[in-house]
């Protein structure tokens, strides 16, 4: 492997394959709304997107007991594939007909359950195209690549379908889950160490083995404590910076351009940090770093519901994605380095489980909060819930003393 990730040809294969599979993502979930609303009203809408995230959530540690069985490249491969088959055909039915809604939903359900396997197996290919000291660096590529991609997708959407309506846009959606496949298809899969346990075979069940992965992340002294910060900072900040940014624009009355602004400093600040993470050439004592941005980050966003003006909201906005930035992805880097081979996907689908679907659990219960006390009270409390999960990790002595290897 290449010791400069940005001049690695296999990384930058597998980096294009994923941002434009993202892209992919965010052409097809507009679409997919914008379709449903045609065809049915507010609520029908509501339950074509619910059908594709519930099933996302409720598998996603499966997928990560699959990728470990068949190996992630073929999870991968397979899962890419399959969307790119399902929304060419959606993409062939919209244009020659007027389907019921039925198509959508099925679809949309195909579509939740090929994420359940996508999604973990690409979190655990990073071990397998780089080397240890290069994990943090093609982190921060893949939070780059990430924040391109979930900023292109709409702009692209709104392109097809303002050229050919929806149908238009599933197309597009097609074929950019085609260029994933091709390019996906000649990244090169390292051999990984030798497990460091024979625990896990084949030919156990998978739910035996998906057992086994949960106990493995609770027993270990690093994974099980980053996890658990990763799950209640997720917990405490998600509603938050969705919901509770729109009430607390529309009490301050920022409106809805003022949401935008305060997103949109936040993903430069996101931005920022993935080249930090990329371009530095290493970062000592990593644990303890990852532990203090994590409680700079839930201060700053306790903060934003007490910033005076807009502009000073923004302002820490763009410094809140920045230090949240470092943290996440020296956190993913920590746990994959740490990971045990044989457990990587289930690793990795737990990561993702915590991120997709545990968060929206708060949704509900931040708004019910929200009409008790107030926007503002709610706001500190989730802020306080993220920084519970900095002294998660601040307890844990491994998380304290680890460190990463930098090439």
């Amino acid at each position: 492997m290449n010791g400069n990730v940005w001049r690695d040809a296999n990384v930058l294969r597998w980096l294009a394959a994923y941002g434009a599979s993202l892209v992919g993502d965010g052409v097809y979930f507009l679409a997919l709304g914008w379709a449903a609303a045609q065809t049915a009203g507010p609520a029908e809408v509501g339950l074509v997107m619910a059908v594709g995230a519930i099933p996302r959530a409720l598998l996603m540690l499966g997928g990560g007991v699959v990728a470990d069985r068949f190996g992630p490249r073929l999870v991968v491969i397979s899962s890419d594939a399959v969307r790119c088959g399902v929304v060419l055909a959606l993409a062939l039915v919209l244009a020659l007909g007027s389907p019921g809604l039925w198509v959508l939903v099925l679809v949309a359900l195909v579509f939740g359950i090929v994420d359940a396997l996508f999604m973990p197996a690409v979190g655990a290919l990073p071990p397998r195209i780089a080397g240890p000291g290069q994990l943090v660096r093609v982190q921060g590529l893949r939070s780059l690549a990430e924040r391109v991609g979930h900023t292109a997708g709409p702009p692209v959407a709104g392109l097809a379908m303002g050229l050919g309506g929806p149908a238009s846009a599933f197309a597009v959606a097609s074929a950019l889950f085609g260029v994933s496949l091709v390019l996906l298809l000649a990244v090169r899969i390292a051999p990984l160490p030798a497990p460091a346990s024979p625990s896990v075979s084949a030919s156990e069940s998978p739910w035996r083995q998906l057992r086994s992965g949960l106990g493995y992340i609770r027993r270990h002294g690093l994974i099980g404590p980053l996890m658990l910060s990763g799950a209640l900072s997720q917990l405490g900040t998600s509603a938050p910076m969705t919901l509770g940014l729109i009430l607390v624009s529309e009490e301050r009355g920022w409106g809805p351009g003022g949401v935008g602004w305060i997103i949109g400093g936040m993903g430069v600040g996101a931005a920022s940090s993935a080249l930090v993470l990329t371009l530095i050439p290493r970062f000592p004592r990593a644990g303890a770093i990852q532990n203090l941005t994590l409680i700079i980050g839930s201060a700053g966003i306790g903060g934003l519901v007490l910033a005076p003006t807009l502009p000073v909201a923004v302002a820490l906005a763009v410094l809140t994605g920045l230090v949240c930035g470092i943290c996440g992805g020296l956190a993913i880097a920590l746990i994959q380095t740490a990971t045990d081979p044989s457990y990587l996907g289930r690793v990795s689908s737990v990561m993702a489980f915590t991120a997709v679907g545990l968060a929206p659990l708060a949704y509900p219960a931040f708004g019910f909060a929200a009409d008790l006390w107030g926007v503002t009270p709610v706001f500190l409390a989730g802020a306080a819930v993220s920084m519970a999960g900095a002294i998660v990790g601040t307890s844990a002595p491994a998380v304290r003393r680890a460190e990463l290897a930098f090439a």
